[in-house]
């Protein structure tokens, strides 16, 4: 969403690096490109103002002037304004002190309430909260049933008890839903209200008539953050007619420049409280407003993408493959089960996405093919159990088998298996706390061992002994190590070990071996 943004942005800090000192004309040039950026992702006028005024007023202050590198001083500062927009720190949810805590959903017609509704439900689920989801909306046709199939996908119990399609009191059905949270011990009800527009007076009244029935702990407005400046008039009539206490934004992943994101925080001084940014239910966190700038800057996000790894990776496998690679006994089966667990976490591009410095790689990833790892998963799941095990087996005849079998060609199999290697490599080297292959100035991964200190290897002689630095020494080594070898017994095949090249013809000849098995030596 925010790669217009995150381009210009990266544009403009390029030209200040290398600066030792900024100028006044540096900063107004700076100030002007990122005015420029924020007005072309449709972030409103009064938060560009304000933004960029603060920037400036930084800017021109000590922290930058005496900086030693005065450009990433400006990008810190530009980041902190971002968080600041941004509603400031990470705002969560109140839950009542007794009862259960009530949580109303408002907002515009078609912006994604009802599948919102089933994604907070299952993320209060994953808290350890048992939420009930009330279904409010009996204006748009089948609104109830679309909120009992996402809550059945959920796991989530509805309570529905009227069909919907104009029919029904959704002021009484909210109103009842309280007595059947209290009854079956459900800690928090959330409430799906009609969509309504900001103009629609009745409507407005009916979203007012439902918080007063139900006296909610907060209240959300659900907004699309692909409306951009729209959003601003919208939130702001929702504050004056219904009220609110946070909002969610849906459609993060859409293509829309994120002026919504940037503006509606500072304009109505209520928080973001949570993004929704895919269409799986699982695609909904808390939002973060100092990652979210990180992102904005390219900085990454890794925090976030620590936490989903945390809920999608199972822990014991992860220790058992960091053990395979430090004995080397890492297989093909070890690599499609890590393979299986980051796609938990969602498709490629959007995991690389989360890593510092990716901004650069946008088209390639926006490009990248997510069934390129179900091709390698057929290709895997194509070999025997030996083969996974051992990959060294796989000779030529295997490799068309595995091919015909996975509908590849015998390249992608040569490809999957040579990259297995050089991976598995690279992987052992590291685990190890040494270099990557290829890359000497490459340090190992922290916490994963120490770094062994280069060792030249030592000087040997004939027989693959050392050999002393002292000349004397070295003579009376090697008189010590004839005499040993002729007091040794003797070789079974007729010459001692280190002394002379071995006769393999005189040596098969003293075995008495059946007649024409000498081919089998050649």
């Amino acid at each position: 969403m925010f790669a217009t943004l995150s381009d210009r942005l990266a544009d403009t800090f390029k030209n200040l690096r290398g600066k030792g000192r900024l100028s006044e004309a540096d900063i107004d040039a700076t100030a002007r490109e990122i005015r420029i950026a924020l007005l072309e992702a449709d972030v409103a006028l009064p938060v560009v103002k304000e933004f960029v005024g603060a920037v400036k007023e930084r800017a021109r202050g000590e922290e930058v002037s005496q900086a030693l590198n005065p450009a990433q001083q400006v990008v810190k500062i530009v980041n902190e304004e971002l968080v600041a927009i941004l509603g400031g720190e990470t705002r969560r949810l109140r839950y009542a002190k007794t009862g259960p805590t009530v949580i109303m959903l408002a907002g515009l017609q078609g912006a994604g309430k009802t599948t919102l509704a089933a994604k907070l439900a299952l993320w209060l689920k994953e808290q350890g909260k048992s939420p009930l989801l009330v279904a409010a909306d009996l204006q748009r046709p089948n609104a109830v049933n679309q909120l009992q199939v996402n809550g059945e996908r959920a796991g989530v119990p509805v309570f529905a008890p009227e069909p919907g399609n104009g029919v029904g009191n959704p002021v009484g059905v909210a109103r009842a839903s309280i007595e059947e949270a209290t009854r079956k011990l459900h800690d928090v009800v959330i409430v799906d209200t009609a969509g309504r527009l900001g103009v629609d007076a009745e409507m407005m009244q009916q979203a007012a008539d439902i918080r007063d029935a139900v006296q909610p702990d907060e209240v959300l407005f659900v907004v699309d953050a692909m409306i951009g400046q729209d959003a601003v008039v919208t939130a702001q009539a929702f504050l004056d007619g219904v009220g609110y206490d946070g909002v969610v934004l849906t459609k993060l992943d859409g293509d829309a420049r994120g002026g919504a994101a940037l503006s509606i925080a500072s304009i109505t001084g209520k928080p973001v409280m949570f993004a929704s940014n895919g269409e799986k239910l699982t695609d909904f966190d808390l939002f973060h407003p100092d990652r979210m700038a990180s992102r904005i800057l390219d900085m990454g996000d890794v925090m976030t993408l620590i936490e989903q790894a945390e809920k999608a990776f199972d822990q014991e496998q992860a220790a058992k493959a960091a053990g395979k690679l430090q004995t080397g006994d890492f297989t093909l089966d070890d690599f499609l089960e890590q393979m299986q667990q980051v796609r938990k976490l969602g498709s490629m591009s959007k995991i690389m996405g989360m890593l510092p410095g990716m901004g650069q790689f946008r088209e390639q990833l926006e490009n990248f093919d997510e069934r390129e790892i179900d091709r390698i998963q057929a290709i895997i799941q194509s070999m025997t159990p030996a083969e996974r095990a051992n990959p060294k087996i796989i000779d030529g005849s295997r490799r068309a088998r595995i091919a015909r079998g996975s509908g590849r060609q015998v390249s992608d199999v040569n490809q999957l298996v040579d990259r297995f290697f050089e991976a598995r490599k690279m992987m052992q080297s590291l685990a190890k706390g040494g270099s990557i292959p290829g890359m000497p100035g490459m340090p190992g991964m922290p916490g994963m061992g120490k770094r062994a200190k280069a060792k030249q290897p030592p000087k040997k002689g004939k027989g693959g002994k050392r050999v002393s630095g002292n000349p004397a020494k070295a003579a009376q080594q090697a008189a010590a190590q004839k005499e040993k070898a002729q007091s040794a017994p003797a070789n079974p095949f007729g010459a001692p070990a280190g002394e002379e090249e071995m006769d393999y013809e005189k040596a098969a000849a003293a075995l008495n071996l059946p007649k024409d098995f000498s081919k089998f030596l050649k």
